[in-house]
C-alpha cells in the first residue's frame, strides 16, 4: 500500500458522551490501529447511542474527511439503545460479513457472550466501516482478529494493484 491508512475512530456511548464515564474504548482502538496497521488516526469522536448521530458521523468520515477506514466501538450489543449496526447498515452499500464473523470466532472461546455481538462491516464509497465491541479489551481483540485483512481491503478500495479491478471475464 502506498500511503498509511487514514482512519477515524467513533466511540458510541451514552455515558461517555455525557461525561459520566471516561472513553477508554476509542483511545484503545486508536492505539491498536497505530500499532497493528501503522495507521494515521485523523479524527476521534464520541457520540451517544443515537442512530442519527452515528449515521451523520459515518457519512461525514467517508464522504468529507475521506478516511480509508472508520472503526466504531460500542453499541453492538442487544440492549434497546444498541443501534450501531443499524446505523452502519443504513450508510454502507456493500456488507462484508466475514470481518465480524472472524471477530466473533476469535473471541467466543474466551467469552461465550461474544456470540451475541452484532458487529457489521461494509463499504461506503472508498471507505471501509467496521464495528468493534464496546469494551476496550474486546475492541482491541476484535481489531487484532481482522488486522491482517484490512490493508488489502483498503488497497482494493483505493484502486491499487491489479486485483483491485480485475479484467472482466470474456466468453
Amino acid at each position: 500500500m502506498s500511503a498509511p491508512l487514514r482512519i477515524a475512530v467513533l466511540t458510541v456511548s451514552d455515558r461517555s458522551f455525557r461525561g459520566e464515564r471516561e472513553d477508554r474504548g476509542g483511545p484503545a482502538v486508536a492505539e491498536a490501529a497505530r500499532r497493528l496497521l501503522g495507521a494515521e488516526v485523523v479524527e476521534t469522536q464520541v457520540v451517544p447511542d443515537e442512530k442519527d448521530d452515528i449515521v451523520w458521523h459515518l457519512t461525514r468520515f467517508a464522504d468529507n474527511v475521506l478516511v480509508d477506514l472508520v472503526l466504531t466501538t460500542g453499541g453492538t450489543g442487544i440492549s434497546e439503545r444498541d443501534v450501531t449496526p443499524e446505523a452502519t447498515r443504513s450508510v454502507i452499500s456493500l456488507e462484508l460479513p466475514g470481518l465480524p464473523e472472524a471477530m466473533r470466532a476469535a473471541s467466543r472461546a474466551a467469552l461465550p457472550s461474544a456470540m451475541l455481538s452484532r458487529q457489521v462491516a461494509g463499504i461506503r464509497g472508498k471507505t471501509l466501516v467496521v464495528n468493534l465491541p464496546g469494551s476496550p479489551r474486546g475492541a482491541v481483540e476484535g481489531l487484532e482478529a481482522i488486522a491482517a485483512a484490512l490493508p488489502h481491503a483498503v488497497a482494493m478500495l483505493r484502486g491499487e494493484g491489479a486485483e483491485a479491478h480485475p479484467a472482466p471475464l470474456r466468453a
